[in-house]
């Protein structure tokens, strides 16, 4: 049981870390500014949708992958790492990413926003990604895997509430709020890239030694 809770309150941490919704939050006001409440809502509601189905796909494939490229999860530990570190450094910085369209594709752009560029990367980044097969090698039980997809879901729920409410809580956070939030959430993805980094870095020099 103690093992499921503390399995579990690392999948929720570093998978809302990583997605972390509130400094998305903005973007997607940004983005959706020209839709109604009614649009908004289902726009945030099919973007959580696909980011959640691209994690689970992930997490359920990316042994096969592994298997097939010859990487071991090691080595994904690391490289897991170094991109973990590298988002919390500019989440540290308080520094979001711009989504650059040229005006003739505007329209066609904010018809399918929800699947990119919400859903994909800006949700389901890289980091979730990596963070979703690194997990799973973990979930060596049919319980921490349970746990893993509840966490999972969880998160993604979350971050729809968010959008949902996006307009209610920036007004009460304001931008030097949202800031603040980003740096405190950047800090514990930088904790979480070096406990990854070097979980992965100490079995590859461990097999360097012996070999």
């Amino acid at each position: 049981m103690n093992d499921a809770l503390s399995f579990g309150l690392l999948c929720f941490t570093s998978f809302f870390t990583l997605i972390n919704p509130l400094s998305t939050m903005p973007v997607f006001m940004t983005m959706t500014a020209g839709l109604s409440e009614k649009e908004r809502t289902q726009t945030a509601r099919k973007a959580s949708i696909v980011a959640l189905i691209t994690i689970i796909i992930f997490a359920l494939s990316g042994q096969l992958l592994f298997k097939f490229f010859g990487i071991s999860v090691n080595s994904f530990r690391v490289v897991g790492g170094v991109i973990f570190f590298i988002m919390g450094m500019d989440m540290l910085q308080a520094r979001l990413g711009q989504v650059k369209i040229k005006d003739s594709e505007v329209k066609t752009y904010v018809n399918d926003i929800s699947v990119t560029p919400l859903a994909i990367p800006m949700i389901c980044g890289p980091g979730a990604i990596t963070n979703s097969i690194v997990l799973m090698e973990d979930a060596s039980t049919l319980t921490r895997k349970i746990v893993l997809f509840g966490m999972i879901l969880l998160v993604m729920f979350i971050t729809y509430l968010v959008f949902y409410s996006s307009s209610r809580i920036l007004k009460i956070l304001g931008q030097t709020g949202i800031n603040v939030m980003m740096r405190l959430m950047g800090l514990i993805v930088m904790v979480i890239a070096v406990e990854f980094f070097f979980s992965g870095l100490k079995p590859i020099i461990l097999d360097m030694i012996k070999g």
